[in-house]
């Protein structure tokens, strides 16, 4: 068996009689992220929620920390015990919780004791620069202030995998980098297995060392950032200024 920390096994998944995901194999070390890069409609979504328990393959096997969590066609393990945090491309907070709320509500529904959730709550909003914000309502904040909680509580519970998809979407340019310089910090700080789903060029080798291009459901080509800065290997029209990641070790 590989040692890689997440491993997908050939997984296919259709709706109907469309493939949406098609015989996609992938590995992620320890610690490593790994981008998901493909236009709308390419299957990156979809296996994302494969992953994180929340749709069920048709065939091959999803492997997180060395445990099989779905094969034959099943999950053999629940989302709620994959130790997954999900950042959702609509965030998907719950409105009629506070923003502390949203984060408490994660740790209760882990087990972590009632005497160790504001800790760990405030301890996340001070790191995500949200902490005046306990109190507010998701709808009493701009967009950007929204996405900090969506990937507050997608960290709150220390999740051994973080998924993220397509944080970055909905924010102006300016934003987006003061997001992504934020979020490249905080990888450093706690280190997740980290799958970030993107359709942006210049994104994606900012915030990952290894691109997995996807195309059809497919997985048609991986590459590492610096391939992509000293080939441009299939982004003829874009010109990249960015500082490029390192591999991890």
């Amino acid at each position: 068996m590989s040692d890689a920390f997440l491993r997908l096994i050939e997984v296919t998944k259709r709706f109907g009689q469309r493939i949406i995901v098609d015989t996609v194999s992938l590995d992620v070390a320890e610690g490593e992220t790994v981008a998901l890069l493909g236009a709308s409609g390419c299957g990156k979504t979809t296996t994302l929620r494969l992953i994180a328990g929340l749709e069920e393959p048709d065939a091959g096997e999803i492997w997180i920390a060395g445990k099989c969590v779905a094969a034959n066609g099943r999950n053999l393990v629940p989302p709620d015990a994959r130790d997954i945090g999900f950042v959702f491309q609509d965030l998907a907070l719950w409105p009629h919780l506070t923003v502390a709320g949203n984060l408490e509500f994660v740790l209760s529904s882990a087990g972590v004791p009632k005497r160790e959730q504001a800790e760990r709550v405030n301890q996340t909003l001070r790191l995500m620069r949200i902490d005046r914000f306990a109190h507010s309502y998701p709808n009493q904040l701009s967009g950007g202030e929204q996405q900090r909680v969506g990937i507050a509580r997608a960290i709150v519970g220390h999740p051994c995998l973080l998924l993220l998809d397509e944080p970055m979407s909905s924010l102006d340019a300016e934003l987006k980098a003061e997001l992504m310089a934020e979020l490249k910090t905080l990888q450093k700080a706690l280190e997740p297995t980290t799958i970030y789903i993107t359709h942006d060029r210049v994104e994606a080798p900012i915030m990952a060392y290894r691109i997995a291009l996807m195309r059809g459901g497919r997985i048609t080509q991986i590459f590492t950032s610096h391939e992509l800065r000293d080939q441009n290997i299939g982004f003829t029209d874009v010109q990249l200024q960015i500082e490029i990641p390192r591999a991890k070790g």
